[in-house]
């Protein structure tokens, strides 16, 4: 299935398919109790998600929704764990997929820990580029969206997109 930028693929609560992304970015936004939207994952080719579904169901943290054109499969989840069962290698292949997952989450880490704004800034614009370029940053990711990411006031993305 193909996704334009700004579709949804799921919505936060719901309960349904994995899916596996071939081509495109995703950005999973958590909605809290007071209504307040939270980016908290971008999702890049080669992932499956939900992630905390790998090797049991539960129901979509979040709302999927296209960042860029994407090329999605769906991947039923009765016949996905029912493969688990049947195949015991795909449990490696979802460990490594999980893997593969927390090693990105431990370069976010070190995006979040360095000390300048402006480095939080531009590691992240180095990672998003491996993705979008040659599109802009702020093409895919409001000024918003960019300070919940690398944990920054929307102040002071706006402050490091002028100084550059």
């Amino acid at each position: 299935m193909l996704l334009n930028k700004g579709e949804t693929l799921f919505q936060q609560g719901e309960t349904g398919p994995l899916y596996r992304i071939h081509s495109g970015l995703l950005k999973i936004v958590r909605v809290h109790e007071d209504g307040t939207p939270v980016l908290m994952n971008i999702i890049v080719p080669g992932e499956i998600i939900p992630h905390h579904s790998l090797i049991s169901p539960k129901e979509y943290h979040g709302t999927a929704v296209a960042l860029t054109r994407s090329e999605i499969e769906m991947l039923p989840a009765q016949e996905w764990y029912a493969g688990l069962e049947r195949e015991p290698a795909k449990y490696r292949e979802a460990a490594l997929l999980l893997q593969s997952r927390l090693r990105m989450m431990q370069r976010r880490i070190d995006q979040l820990t360095q000390i300048t704004p402006a480095a939080k800034f531009r590691k992240l614009e180095e990672w998003f580029g491996q993705y979008i370029a040659p599109a802009e940053l702020t093409e895919s990711l409001t000024q918003e969206e960019i300070g919940q990411f690398i944990g920054l006031r929307r102040e002071t993305v706006n402050r490091s997109l002028r100084s550059r």
